[in-house]
Parts: C-alpha cells; sequence; structure tokens
C-alpha cells in the first residue's frame, strides 16, 4: 500500500482557477492522496465548484473558516487536520503536472529523504507560460538563506519522521516554514524538471519587490536571528540571486 499525501490548499476568491487546480490532483497518476482546500470565507462561486468536485470526488476534503484569517492561517488549519505520511502544498490558482506526486514520493522513498522538490514553470493570469525556474539538485539550511530555491508548490515533506510544521503568519511564512524544515534534516533534494505551474498576478504580492526584501531582511534578524555581519552577506546573496532567479 502506496503512502498518502495530504495536499494543502488554500482558497480566497479562486473561483476563475480552483475548478483547474482541483483537476491537476485528481488527474495525478500517483492516487493515494487527500486534497484538503480550506475556503477563506470566499464571496465569489468558489465554494459551489469546491462542492461540486467533492460531490465527485470522496478524496477531497473541505474547510470552511466563519471568517476571513489569511492563507497563512488557512493552511495551518488544514495541516492540522491532514492525515498523510507526507504534506505538500498547492495554492488555488496553481497548478501541478499529472506525474508530480509519483515522481517526488518514488525519489523520497527511494533515496530516504525527508523533504523533496521540483522545478516549475511560471504563467499569467491567463494561463500564458512566461518562464522556467530549474531548481538545484540539493538544498541546504544555508543554501535556502541565501535564496529561496523551493518553490512552496512543489514542496513535500515526509511528516511521519520530521513531524508536522506551521505556518508563521509574518510575510515570507512559507520560506520561513522550508527554513525551519531544513534544520532538522541535512539537505532536500529536487528533480531538474518542471512539475508544476506558478501562477504570477500582475497585482499580487510577489511582484512587490521592496515589501519581500524588508520581510527577508525582518526574517534574517528577528526570525532566524542571524548577525548583523550575516545578515547582511546572505541579503547580498539574496539580492543578486532575485535578480537571476528566472530564465
Amino acid at each position: 500500500m502506496k503512502s498518502l499525501v495530504s495536499i494543502i490548499t488554500p482558497c480566497y476568491n479562486a473561483e476563475a482557477y480552483i475548478a483547474s487546480c482541483i483537476s491537476s490532483v485528481a488527474t495525478q497518476t500517483y492516487e493515494d492522496w487527500e486534497l484538503i482546500i480550506i475556503d477563506d470565507k470566499s464571496k465569489d462561486n468558489s465554494l459551489l465548484i469546491i462542492q461540486n468536485a467533492i460531490a465527485h470526488d470522496s478524496r477531497i476534503k473541505f474547510i470552511q473558516n466563519k471568517k476571513n484569517i489569511g492563507a497563512a492561517k488557512s493552511r495551518n488549519k488544514g495541516i492540522k487536520e491532514a492525515k498523510g505520511t507526507y504534506i505538500a502544498f498547492l495554492d488555488s490558482d496553481d497548478l501541478w503536472f499529472p506525474s508530480k506526486l509519483e515522481k517526488q514520493i518514488f525519489l523520497m522513498e527511494k533515496e530516504n529523504i525527508s523533504m523533496s522538490y521540483s522545478s516549475y514553470n511560471t504563467i499569467d493570469e491567463n494561463n500564458n507560460y512566461l518562464s522556467s525556474f530549474y531548481a538545484p539538485i540539493k538544498v541546504t539550511y544555508k543554501d535556502m538563506l541565501k535564496t529561496s530555491t523551493i518553490g512552496t508548490l512543489t514542496t513535500i515533506y515526509n511528516a511521519d519522521k520530521l513531524g508536522k510544521f506551521y505556518f508563521d503568519d509574518i510575510g515570507h511564512e512559507d520560506y520561513v516554514m522550508k527554513l525551519q524544515i531544513l534544520k532538522q534534516i541535512p539537505y532536500a533534494k529536487g528533480l531538474n524538471e518542471p512539475l508544476a505551474k506558478y501562477r504570477i498576478h500582475t497585482q499580487g504580492l510577489s511582484s512587490n519587490k521592496l515589501k519581500t526584501a524588508l520581510w527577508q531582511w525582518h526574517i534574517y534578524r528577528k526570525v532566524e536571528k542571524l548577525s548583523f555581519i550575516k545578515s547582511i552577506y546572505y541579503f547580498m546573496h539574496y539580492t543578486y540571486n532575485g535578480i537571476f532567479k528566472y530564465k
């Protein structure tokens, strides 16, 4: 029997994308999964789309927030309910290729590693291809301090081995979570093959470079508690790598 993968998907006003997101999970060649969707009090038709999907696939679970609490806290509610050996993440506007889970779980079990990831493509609001990010084969904690080389939508970790990791609602919380995991293991391993599609929104937080840079500095100093000199060192790497991230 294969190990269960719990997929955590927060959703807020995603009626334009949530059906495609769910479909990209439903068509996975690795079939032992549960998709936990946490609706963050959406005001559009997201709820109806999710309910329709649940009616057709019992592996889809649903949590509805009584009030809007944000993506970080919504993910945490899903993680708390997760029953899988593995925990993975997929936001409501992103997509997976059909072989994504199968290839990463195979890698993790073959090489006995506790965290994996893959390369991914970026797309726009209309599903047009923008670029590809090719992830390195191996990432350590110190590598991750220099730049975020692991896409959250490709991240899978073994919760049975490592325990569950949760998101701090501080901005860049997914990056902090990956740092926490990498502190516990020698390294994570990835596949140099795009297995997901990350959607970039013109007005999204990811496009706000100044805010992202301030979050990064805060993480170095206040979360990871690095010295000022070390913070400068890693921030310089972060800035340089950010310029050449996509190719």
